[in-house]
């Protein structure tokens, strides 16, 4: 599932390539079609994310939300737009660009308050500029819940995925069974910025580069063309720091891999 950074991502392109202009919307797979015929020709005000959320502000008030999930996709292209292939589920085209999106958890119309109460719902998001770490560390300092399931728990942070709470946890020598109310303060404001700072990079290059360069070598990435990681993948090869095999247990339903030795109970 892409993490918060993928979304954010987009909002930016979307953002300079479609805002300030009327946007072109329809649905030729036809489960869109009626929602999209309630912005087609509208413009588009701004285009933002919140965790794993992607918004797209209509003039007129209404809201386009989309929830990649675990198969959705943007494909960026230059118009004239080719005949949609696939299950497209929302074409935007606009005066030099169009995208198509295919296969998300979420596609719909909203008005404000509903917008306002899925917000309501989700965690701060480290990469927004008004995100309160405060409320992230009044839940984790007084919860008996694993850290490793709490930083999954996109009412306690957005954005966070799999391959971030694994490499974030590593990074900062925590075990993810570690129960929240026994991480401190200290490891918390550590993790905190640390996730600000490697999030932004990912906004910035499409990628999650979360090993420092001083340990980017041996072992290749558990798939080609992406970054290393420390843990996230690496069930059963040696741990880039110590040595000891890279554990893994399903955690909420999860994948989750850590070193036994380096993440501290």
């Amino acid at each position: 599932m892409p993490e918060g950074h993928t979304l954010h991502r987009l909002a930016r392109l979307h953002q300079r390539r479609f805002a300030g202009s009327p946007v072109r919307v329809s649905s030729p797979q036809g489960r869109f079609a009626e929602d999209a015929a309630l912005i087609d020709g509208r413009v588009l005000v701004r285009s933002d994310a919140w965790g794993k959320h992607l918004w797209h502000h209509y003039e007129g008030g209404l809201v386009v939300h989309v929830h990649l999930g675990l198969y959705g996709s943007f494909t960026e292209s230059a118009v004239p737009l080719e005949p949609p292939v696939g299950q497209v589920r929302m074409r935007m085209v606009g005066a030099e660009y169009g995208s198509d999106l295919r296969g998300p958890t979420a596609c719909e119309v909203l008005h404000p308050p509903q917008v306002a109460a899925i917000e309501a719902r989700l965690g701060p998001d480290p990469l927004r500029r008004d995100a309160d770490p405060e409320r992230v560390w009044a839940r984790i300092c007084k919860s008996p819940t694993p850290i490793g399931a709490l930083l999954m728990d996109q009412a306690v942070i957005a954005g966070v995925g799999n391959v971030y709470r694994a490499e974030i946890l590593f990074r900062h020598g925590i075990s993810p069974q570690r129960p929240g109310r026994r991480v401190s303060r200290a490891e918390f404001d550590a993790m905190w910025a640390d996730l600000v700072e490697l999030m932004t990079i990912g906004v910035r290059r499409g990628k999650m580069h979360v090993v420092r360069p001083e340990d980017d070598h041996g072992e290749p990435s558990y798939v080609k063309d992406r970054p290393r990681t420390y843990a996230y993948r690496r069930a059963g090869s040696a741990c880039r720091i110590c040595g000891t095999p890279i554990a893994h247990l399903v955690m909420k339903g999860r994948n989750l891999f850590w070193c036994p030795a380096c993440q501290a109970d």
